[in-house]
């Protein structure tokens, strides 16, 4: 079992900005109609912003506001997909025998986003990318805890997933809509994780990383997430 605090949170996914945004979203039964957007990350440069894909756009919208005025912040960055949109675009490159981009390369490898992170921000901590099944949320989360263990005063942990090309839906069915979801994590009792090895419930109905948002914010202290032989038991107090 991992204790923790959770000191702030940030969501986004199109037409879900606000956290009014997303209380309305999690007492819905049904997804709303998102329109194809963009995240603000106009207090980047220009420059900047044009390498970045939406994916490191939904990651740094979330991630930088939690950042403002941390110092040798440690960043856990998970995405089961990845630049799915990009990579994409590269084996249609190869498929019509073009040459291949060395820019567009360099960004799809699953390390890119949390590159240019550091790279924008001026970060050396210790940054990790982690590209793990469904219950890659709860893996993102120990990460971070072991990380305050060894002494970090805060982690920054980022979840998100872009919407697969077309191609991809017979084998990517867990991202109903694009999103991403920030947590700064910090030493605490507030939250804890733990887990078992039977499966006691029915697999989460939609990604992990959501489904605890919801429980977030309709203010429930219990939730279980079980992937394959996993389940994961998270209590907070009341």
């Amino acid at each position: 079992m991992i204790t923790f605090n959770i000191s702030q949170w940030r969501a986004w996914a199109p037409g879900l900005q606000t956290a009014a945004d997303w209380q309305a979203w999690s007492q819905a039964t049904q997804l709303p109609a998102l329109a194809e957007q963009a995240p603000d990350v106009s207090f980047l440069p220009a420059m900047q912003r044009r390498r970045l894909s939406r994916l490191a756009r939904m990651a740094f919208a979330v991630g930088w506001p939690l950042a403002e005025g941390l110092q040798d912040l440690p960043l856990v960055f998970v995405s089961r997909h990845g630049e799915t949109p990009r990579t994409f675009e590269i084996l249609g490159d190869l498929a019509n025998e073009q040459p291949l981009s060395p820019t567009q390369f360099s960004l799809s490898v699953h390390n890119a986003v949390i590159g240019l992170w550091s790279i924008m921000r001026g970060e050396t901590s210790e940054m990790t990318a982690l590209a793990a099944a469904g219950d890659g949320f709860e893996q993102g989360v120990m990460e971070a805890a072991y990380l305050l263990g060894e002494g970090a005063p805060a982690v920054l942990l980022i979840v998100t997933e872009e919407q697969p090309p077309a191609a991809y839906g017979p084998w990517i069915d867990d991202v109903p809509f694009a999103y991403a979801l920030g947590l700064l994590l910090t030493p605490g009792d507030d939250w804890q994780l733990a887990l078992g090895t039977a499966a006691a419930t029915l697999p989460a109905s939609e990604p992990h990383a959501l489904s605890w948002l919801r429980c977030l914010l309709r203010g429930n202290s219990t939730l279980t997430h079980t992937w394959k032989s996993r389940t994961w038991n998270w209590q907070r107090k009341p």
